[in-house]
């Protein structure tokens, strides 16, 4: 951490606050959305096209990052989140608000989602050396593990605080989306704040043995100028399939849907909620930079893959518990290691692309992952509406997840870094 510069902190701050405002949304998007009349099945539908929506703008906002230039398209980002949070607030419409979730950048999990990561990643592995890689990211993740956690709870105690004081649910729950789209007005005015040294250079292309011809060449290929990816495509291709397949299992028990989880079965509240994920955000913060450690010891993709197992393995015995307080203890038990493959895969996919690659690889690997993610919503809004389902997703979540570890061991590990 004493290695960051200027911009290195600034994008600390942008993805504290952006985390902060997803974790806020989550612990009150399903009860918001059926608050203002929606069905679960119609929640689903609506968390799905907000996904899918974020697949197609992050893609292009991420492949185009290195040529355009980053800071604007954080800018153009946080703007797409702040009109999308001004969307979801002020209107009861249905088609209004796929329309506004697919376009903008609402984030239902609490986790990220945008074009912010991947740019942010690209940039933070400009100002650390590889060898610090690993543990800036650890500290990146803590960040928005913290963030989120705090976020959380903030979400749940003001609706709480706001209720007591006489404002009807469906009011509290709006007060947190108009504090989302506010957060993204500060996001836009801290991106124009970056400097210059987080784009891409001439001189760091060259540096790395890419020079002005070799782009040239790439650039010629159509679909290495669509995507911004030429000389790492077979890698990013079989990681994105991978990735896919981990984010579609997760999507299954997303944060929002997790927290009306508890409430369909147990009858627990949004204050109760908040300090629920609080906790386990802060759980999963914290095993980032036990993640770290490991990873210097056993390598980044045993580590994803020792550390990811177990957890998807407690994650099928939650809705096993008989009571809510076991429940809750498993699903805490699971934050502690579920988080700690994300620096370890975040550094894995920078150490195996080419340098000037790495901002279009981060970009298509997390849109694989949104793209993933996208699609299980739209099945749980329709088992949440039969009770006698409403546990199926843990199963689903932690079974499909359990396959990704396989093949992911199975296909790379004869190409290991760190």
């Amino acid at each position: 951490m004493l290695t960051l510069n200027r911009d290195g902190w600034l994008l600390f701050a942008t993805r504290f606050i952006r985390l902060f405002a997803y974790g806020a949304l989550s612990v009150v998007l399903v009860f918001y959305l059926v608050g203002l009349g929606l069905s679960e099945s119609q929640t689903g539908l609506l968390l799905t096209a907000t996904l899918a929506g974020d697949t197609v703008i992050s893609l292009y906002l991420t492949t185009q990052a290195d040529r355009i230039g980053r800071r604007r398209m954080l800018v153009a980002g946080a703007a797409l989140m702040t009109a999308a949070g001004l969307v979801f607030a002020f209107t009861r419409e249905f088609w209004l608000l796929v329309v506004a979730g697919t376009i903008g950048v609402i984030s239902p999990s609490g986790n990220e989602v945008g074009p912010f990561l991947p740019i942010e990643q690209a940039a933070l592995s400009h100002v650390v050396d590889d060898r610090s890689r690993t543990d800036v990211f650890a500290w990146y993740t803590l960040a928005g593990s913290l963030a989120t956690a705090l976020g959380a709870l903030a979400g749940g105690m003001v609706t709480h605080a706001l209720q007591q004081s006489g404002v009807p649910p469906v009011g509290s729950y709006r007060a947190i989306v108009i504090m989302y789209s506010a957060l993204g007005v500060v996001l836009a005015a801290l991106f124009t704040r970056v400097s210059r040294a987080a784009e891409v250079t001439k001189s760091a292309k060259e540096r790395d043995g890419f020079s002005r011809a070799d782009e040239r060449s790439v650039r010629s290929r159509t679909l290495a100028g669509l995507s911004g990816i030429e000389r790492s495509r077979n890698v990013v291709v079989g990681l994105s399939a991978l990735f896919a397949l981990d984010a579609f299992g997760g999507g299954f028990v997303i944060q929002s849907f997790a927290a009306y989880w508890f409430y369909l079965r147990y009858g627990v509240n949004a204050e109760t909620l908040g300090v629920l994920f609080f906790s386990a955000n802060i759980l999963a913060g914290v095993s980032a930079l036990v993640a770290a450690r490991l990873a210097a010891r056993l390598g980044l993709l045993n580590t994803m893959v020792a550390t990811h197992l177990p957890s998807n393995i407690l994650l099928i015995l939650v809705p096993l518990m008989p009571n809510v307080t076991l429940a809750i203890l498993l699903l805490l038990l699971r934050f502690s290691i579920s988080q700690m493959d994300v620096p370890t895969r975040q550094s894995y996919v920078m150490a195996v692309v080419s340098p000037e690659e790495r901002a279009a690889a981060a970009g298509i690997t997390g849109v694989a992952r949104t793209i993933g993610a996208a699609i299980s919503p739209l099945f749980v809004g329709m088992m949440f509406a039969r009770p006698a389902w409403i546990n199926v997703p843990f199963f689903l979540a932690g079974g499909l997840k359990i396959v990704y570890d396989l093949l992911l061991y199975r296909q790379f590990a004869a190409l290991r870094h760190g």
